[in-house]
């Protein structure tokens, strides 16, 4: 039975409550990891400036330690891309995502590589034997090159690296990873085979997800998880009396966990200086909840690439970019004085933040902005 009727701005602030983006709380940095589920970590810098927005007084040296004790591990995982999550839910996100990495990774490039599942088993445990140190890219592909030659090698490594549960190893300053990856076994379990559906994992994930992400739908579900909705709607099933049903605003069926946060209407929320690719505004079939519709191909380009946002009132309002000399702020629509203030003190914030690492994390980036729409107000803060 349906539950009561939860209206738009609801769910915005539920999500925001749940992402730590109503006010900043004094956790450490495992634990908001963990509160959050994963931060999305194609670019280096940006679990940094996503954990900067809901920890108080982050400083990087603390991520740079997680990285470091494997407290927080990065790999590819959800939505087959690299996000930094807890280590205790490493491999329960991946033993759910399990049919997912065999459908996607031993598919097309790896069959045509002349390669089969079977084949994978077997160089996935040589593989892990061989990632006991951390390795290079490349020596990855020298590595598959010497069992398979070379008209192989790429097919062979592009389906393993994310295959096989390997994580990467901290590399490089700033940010703990440059742009060239190395790799290591995990060391967390043993490898799982096939694409049979873990439903304890799968159901772990769907919680972990509701509790914070939810409300949501059984499509913002398996968006999240990269799993088909079928084996969601199975798992949910399964969870009668652990999760309870909402309407939507649109008529749409929410499932929820019970007494988790869903703070009224009214309850403000500050702007924020969100990271590129931050998980709060990916994490849904349905991402009107945080991006108006008509913004959506403004922050995301073509191929992918999502820009850093404003957060106006628990809305995306605009993009930003560090500069040399400060951060410029470009809004979509007119903003009201008080709210320029308080970007002003984020970007304040942001750049004894950012310190000495890296002044302009995104500076390959910035040809996105000559090809934005002209705006309503472009600021230097």
């Amino acid at each position: 039975m349906l539950g009561l009727v939860i209206t738009a701005r609801e769910l915005n602030r539920a999500t925001l409550a749940r992402q730590l983006l109503l006010t900043r709380e004094p956790l450490t940095v495992p634990d908001a990891v963990r509160r959050v589920v994963a931060l999305q970590a194609q670019q280096p810098a940006s679990p940094y400036l996503a954990l900067w927005n809901r920890i108080t007084g982050l400083t990087p040296a603390e991520l740079d330690a997680a990285f470091t004790t494997g407290t927080v591990v990065k790999a590819t995982l959800l939505r087959l891309t690299l996000h930094a999550v807890h280590a205790d839910d490493y491999p329960v996100l991946r033993a759910a995502m399990q049919p997912t990495l065999y459908g996607s990774r031993l598919g097309s490039h790896f069959a045509a590589a002349g390669l089969t599942a079977e084949d994978a088993d077997k160089l996935v445990s040589e593989l892990l034997a061989f990632a006991h140190r951390p390795r290079t890219s490349a020596e990855m592909q020298t590595w598959a090159e010497e069992r398979l030659g070379p008209a192989r090698k790429e097919g062979a490594w592009w389906g393993l690296k994310a295959y096989a549960p390997l994580r990467h190893a901290p590399t490089d300053a700033p940010w703990s990873f440059g742009h060239r990856p190395s790799f290591v076994a995990s060391g967390t379990e043993p490898f799982r085979t096939g694409r049979t559906v873990d439903e304890d994992a799968l159901r772990t994930l769907v919680l972990r997800y509701l509790s914070a992400f939810g409300p949501a739908t059984v499509a913002d579900i398996a968006q999240f998880a990269t799993v088909p909705r079928t084996p969601v709607r199975a798992a949910l099933r399964a969870l009668d009396g652990a999760v309870e049903q909402l309407h939507g605003p649109d008529g749409s069926t929410l499932f929820d966990v019970p007494d988790a946060p869903r703070p009224p209407a009214d309850t403000p929320a500050p702007p924020r200086l969100m990271a590129m690719w931050d998980s709060t505004l990916l994490a849904y079939a349905d991402r009107s909840r945080v991006i108006p519709p008509a913004y959506r191909p403004l922050v995301v380009r073509r191929n992918g690439d999502f820009l850093p946002t404003l957060l106006v009132d628990g809305q995306v309002a605009g993009v930003w970019r560090p500069l040399e000399d400060g951060v410029e702020a470009t809004a979509f629509h007119p903003l009201p004085p008080a709210t320029w203030d308080a970007l002003a003190e984020e970007a304040a914030a942001l750049r004894v933040f950012l310190g000495d690492r890296e002044p302009e994390p995104y500076r390959r980036f910035h040809h996105w902005w000559p090809k934005l729409p002209t705006p309503a107000e472009v600021r230097l803060l």
